[in-house]
């Protein structure tokens, strides 16, 4: 039988540098391998830089660790919501 799932690079989350930065060790304390994306931009030019949008660092992970590390993002996503 062949493995239909295809291994692609895929963003997980996106926000500010620092925000970038937690969900990474977040995904990387859980053995997902991630990297970031638009992390100059982000560095840069951190005025510009909304959560989701303009100038934001995305977190990139493997297709196949995708569901896994949406529950991590999700679950970092509501203690944010909580401690606002």
């Amino acid at each position: 039988m062949i493995n239909d799932k295809v291994d692609e690079p895929i963003d997980v989350f996106a926000g500010t540098p620092w925000q970038a930065e937690i969900v990474k060790s977040l995904l990387e304390n859980t053995e997902i391998e991630a990297y970031l994306r638009d992390e100059i931009n982000g560095t840069m030019f951190p005025w510009i830089t909304s959560a989701g949008g303009m100038g934001s660092v995305k977190v990139v992970v493997s297709s196949l660790d995708f569901d896994k590390a949406k529950l991590i993002v999700e679950e970092y996503e509501k203690n944010q919501e909580e401690n606002s």
